[in-house]
């Protein structure tokens, strides 16, 4: 409750949207239309020559706004103590039914359509050649588009190992770290799921209290996972922000989502995810060739071992742990974030 109230005076008495829109209106941003649904997206093209394209996924209950802080570092490294060599062409989509994407009006928009969608943006934008990025939802989206091969994606890179939950009884459990990860997971299933369970099996129930009340939507979206949670009440009790993860960045996020009316549709993307899972039960899915990166960050909500990511990607071709960051990585620690997709995607350069 003292979370939330702080809050909620921050939001009432502090919080400067205007300052929020500035940020964003710095950015070029476009929307097309791919499939009958109108996507949003930031499109940042690197100064520097032959940087490389890269298309990065937000996830749940964040937006394109969690990855704002990496816009710099990543577009142009040079100011942020890399080299030119390794610059990247940003493409930040907002997920159909987040921020300022419309939401779908059929059933089928789950992890395996949005790739689809990403792919054709990308050769709109004219890109043969790019790289992908993803973490929580956007980890779902770049695993399913590895799986998927489009013609151009080259590689990608995830900071959670969404593949392994399904097989988490099948991985090694031999190691101290990888005992260590299973009983977080355990942990997760019985005390951590009751947002995705809700949001994947009645997101309409919970979505009219996400559009009827300012404070049910920001206490449903703050409770995520544990690590976050600490993190977001120091910010707001104690005035300890957790790197970028700021009282000003948190409530910028939360009204995104109130202002474009998409709590629920947000929420029912964990349905329409849960749909095709039932849907694809008993199928194996398709293996991924091309070259995977893979960052473990201490405080998610479980720390896949390096075991764990060979195991769900044969082409693993990066694989390291930091010293700090948790789920919302990119948001928490865009720079050291920005690094490791400079490490997992020199080679393929």
């Amino acid at each position: 409750m003292a979370t939330t109230q702080a809050l909620a005076r921050y939001w009432a008495t502090d919080h400067d949207w205007r300052k929020a829109e500035g940020k964003l209106n710095a950015l070029p941003q476009f929307t097309t239309e791919i499939d009958g649904v109108d996507i949003h997206f930031i499109h940042v093209k690197s100064a520097h020559e032959n940087a490389l394209p890269l298309i990065m996924t937000h996830g749940w209950p964040g937006s394109v706004i969690e990855l704002l802080e990496t816009v710099g570092p990543l577009t142009d490294p040079t100011a942020h103590g890399g080299s030119a060599e390794d610059a990247f062409d940003l493409v930040l989509p907002s997920v159909p039914g987040y921020g300022f994407s419309r939401e779908p009006t059929e059933i089928g928009w789950d992890p395996g359509r949005v790739p689809r969608a990403w792919a054709q943006l990308m050769h709109r934008l004219g890109y043969t050649r790019y790289v992908a990025q993803g973490g929580d939802v956007g980890a779902a989206v770049t695993d399913a588009m590895a799986r998927q091969a489009p013609e151009g994606l080259v590689g990608i890179h995830i900071n959670l190992l969404l593949a392994g939950l399904a097989i988490a009884d099948k991985l090694p459990a031999e190691s101290e770290q990888e005992r260590a990860a299973l009983d977080a997971i355990a942990t997760f299933n019985t005390s951590g799921r009751g947002y995705f369970i809700e949001q994947a099996t009645r997101p309409q129930t919970i979505g009219y209290a996400l559009l009827d009340s300012p404070i049910a939507l920001a206490a449903w979206m703050l409770d995520h996972d544990t690590d976050s949670y600490l993190k977001i009440s120091r910010a707001f009790l104690d005035g300890e922000p957790s790197g970028h993860l700021t009282s000003e960045s948190i409530v910028d996020n939360i009204t995104l989502y109130w202002l474009t009316g998409t709590g629920a549709s947000a929420a029912r993307s964990y349905w329409e995810s849960g749909r095709a899972q039932a849907l694809a039960a008993g199928q194996a899915p398709p293996e991924v060739s091309i070259p995977v990166g893979f960052t473990t960050f201490p405080g998610e909500i479980f720390r896949a071992p390096r075991s764990w990511a060979e195991k769900v990607y044969p082409s693993l071709s990066y694989f390291n742990e930091v010293d700090r960051g948790g789920h919302f990585a990119a948001w928490e620690e865009p720079e050291l974030f920005s690094s490791e997709l400079r490490a997992a995607f020199g080679s393929l350069r």
